[in-house]
């Protein structure tokens, strides 16, 4: 227990060292320190309960609870407050009725509630705390230098407050360790909640009109989220007189579907899923190390976690089957609207509401086999996804653009980071690579359930491949010499990027014991049996790895060994690099550009219908729950 609460409490302790640190190389060191104590702290705890099944801790602390209920209310005045100083009544009126909840629930429904176990930790746990712990560390690291970039990039339009910007960071990951470690559900809600004014307030870093409007869009939104969650917990006060996760699972299906149907909506508005994953895409406009940490890794996983903490309880339910449609409608419209984007953040934005609507379909689906690859989609999707954000990061801060078509040649200029990029979306869709298998597990368990759902599963995967491989095709395209800026990269980003790319291919690597040690045992406690993969198929996903490894690493090196001219254009070629001569004897500029069919997957032309079918669905869903 005591790791527990080291790991919950200890990034608080750096937070506030973060905040009132303003020399840059002290507060950098106490970051670095930091982030190497709580990514050690968190493999410490895997190691140390690798051979434990799932344990519960008292931890009674009346001022723990009371602290958390009195923080719970600042912050409440807090988000009303601003609410109205920004004219934002939609907020202030959302908190007002959300906090109206939550303390009438405890003033006048806890009454009769037991608590016995305030902390609790099992597989899903340990796995939540892994990525957490060992990912955000990394971001953290990563945003050393990066921050220090970003800042002279836009040294006249963003005041400089990274002292703000990493206690907000430490703070988070405190409340996500608080969230996977919480049986106790009004802490579950507290550290809930913590995280939605953490993305606010990232996502708002830039203090730009557009930046503050998406940030209260998102605070908006995830404060609905907040009272869907604070009614199921009065219902599970006043219905069944209970306030521990374990024992509401244990209380099965029936009325409980009710509540359930409840934090399952929150959990869709925190995971960003169809009709709520505007908030997510406009997130995008936050600094990289944001996206890759809250908006890919940890926060919407915390939404998916919610949901495959139920699976169980949605399985062969109506309420399991809509949510699984809800899942599988964000999978394909995600994937078949990244196709659209030049924007490599938003890009990667709609990757990550594609695959987080798998695991939601996973999750509704509440079987063995849907378990399992939702789980090991959470790691592989966090590890390779974290990858890409931090690496267009980078390349944003060298050539000041996202534009997926201004990385053109970037094996020339960029050759370590392009690699690096290169595994990781390698990692998202080619096999063996964990996705890839995690996809075949899910399509097989939609198979086993209703065919219909293999639909998503197959075109939203198609859908993936094809905007993926011409990415990397714009990456290793060069039509022009180029100079390699590489060297401009600050070093402490250099360290998360090469970690996280071997994270991606170890992860495959050690498939096999990972499997073993955090997804079959709580299969096997949940289910009463587990998935196995053969040996045969292991050997044959090693060969796979080793020869899907060659492209990316036979680019080691490119710009040092491969000599760049200028593309033969039919004797037109001009002086001065990629110009032709056209026709009318006009001098015209090489261009080459990847298709984009706005006018078949625009989002103009696929969001609003994709929230017009996931809003039925989810007033469906929230229907069906109280029949």
């Amino acid at each position: 227990m005591r790791l527990l609460l080291f790991l919950i409490l200890f990034p608080l302790i750096a937070a506030g060292s973060t905040l009132f640190l303003r020399r840059e190389a002290v507060r950098s060191a106490v970051v670095r320190i930091s982030a190497c104590t709580i990514c050690i702290g968190s493999i410490v705890l895997l190691i140390a309960n690798l051979h434990r099944n799932i344990q519960f801790f008292e931890a009674h602390s009346i001022f723990a609870s009371k602290a958390m209920f009195y923080i719970t209310m600042i912050l409440a005045v807090y988000i009303f407050y601003i609410g109205i100083k920004y004219k934002r009544p939609l907020t202030s009126c959302l908190i007002f009725v959300q906090t109206l909840i939550i303390v009438f629930s405890e003033i006048f429904l806890r009454r009769n509630v037991v608590l016995a176990n305030n902390l609790f930790l099992d597989r899903l746990s340990l796995l939540m705390a892994l990525v957490a712990g060992v990912i955000g560390s990394l971001v953290a690291v990563y945003a050393i230098g990066y921050m220090r970039d970003f800042h002279k990039n836009y040294r006249k339009e963003v005041k400089d407050n990274r002292s703000f910007f990493f206690f907000v960071i430490f703070v988070f990951l405190s409340a996500m360790f608080g969230i996977v470690f919480s049986n106790n559900i009004l802490w579950l809600y507290f550290f809930w909640e913590l995280t939605t004014l953490a993305s606010f307030l990232l996502i708002g870093y830039k203090q730009t009109d557009e930046s503050r409007r998406n940030a209260f869009h998102a605070l908006e939104l995830n404060l609905l989220a907040g009272i869907a969650f604070a009614t199921a917990i009065a219902y599970f006060y006043y219905f069944a007189k209970v306030a521990e996760l374990d024992k509401i699972i244990a209380l099965g299906k029936g009325a409980v579907l009710i509540p359930i149907a409840l934090l399952c909506f929150s959990g869709l508005i925190k995971a960003a899923q169809f009709p709520f994953a505007s908030w997510l895409t406009g997130a995008m406009v936050a600094p990289a190390p944001v996206s890759a940490l809250l908006h890919s890794s940890t926060m919407v996983k915390a939404g998916v976690y919610i949901m495959l903490r139920f699976a169980t309880t949605l399985q062969n339910t109506a309420v399991g089957f809509i949510l699984a449609l809800v899942g599988g409608v964000s999978f394909l419209a995600g994937s078949l609207i990244a196709i659209s984007q030049k924007n490599s953040k938003s890009a990667l934005a709609y990757s990550t509401i594609a695959n987080l609507g798998l695991i939601v379909l996973c999750a509704g689906i509440g079987t063995r086999e849907a378990m399992w690859a939702a789980m090991l989609l959470i790691m592989f999707h966090a590890s390779a996804k974290s990858l890409l954000f931090l690496c267009v990061g980078t390349v944003d801060n060298q050539i000041h653009s996202t534009n997926i078509e201004d990385m053109s040649g970037l094996i020339i200029r960029m050759p370590g980071v392009s690699i690096m990029m290169q595994i990781g979306m390698a990692g998202m869709f080619i096999a063996p690579f964990g996705m890839l298998i995690s996809k075949w597990v899910a399509l097989q368990a939609l198979l086993d359930y209703n065919p219909m759902f293999a639909a998503f599963v197959i075109f939203g995967s198609s859908a993936m491949l094809f905007f993926w491989v011409k990415w990397i095709g714009k990456i290793i395209t060069v039509i022009r010499p180029h100079d390699d800026i590489e060297s401009r990269v600050a070093k402490s980003e250099w360290i998360p990027l090469y970690i996280l790319s071997f994270m991606t291919i170890g992860l495959c690597l050690f498939f096999l014991p990972i499997c073993k040690a955090l997804v079959e045992p709580f299969l096997f406690n949940t289910y009463g049996s587990t998935v196995v993969i053969g040996d045969d198929n292991i050997v044959i996903m090693g060969l796979m790895l080793a020869m899907v490894m060659l492209f990316p690493l036979s680019f080691i090196n490119y710009g040092k060994r491969v000599k760049v001219v200028d593309a033969y254009m039919c004797a037109a070629n001009t002086t001065g690099g990629a110009l032709f001569r056209g026709a009318a004897g006009e001098v015209k500029n090489i261009k080459m550009e990847n298709y984009y069919l706005e006018k078949y997957f625009g989002e103009k032309k696929l969001f609003n219908v994709s929230v017009y079918i996931s809003v039925v669905l989810v007033l469906l869903m929230l229907g069906l729950s109280v029949l």
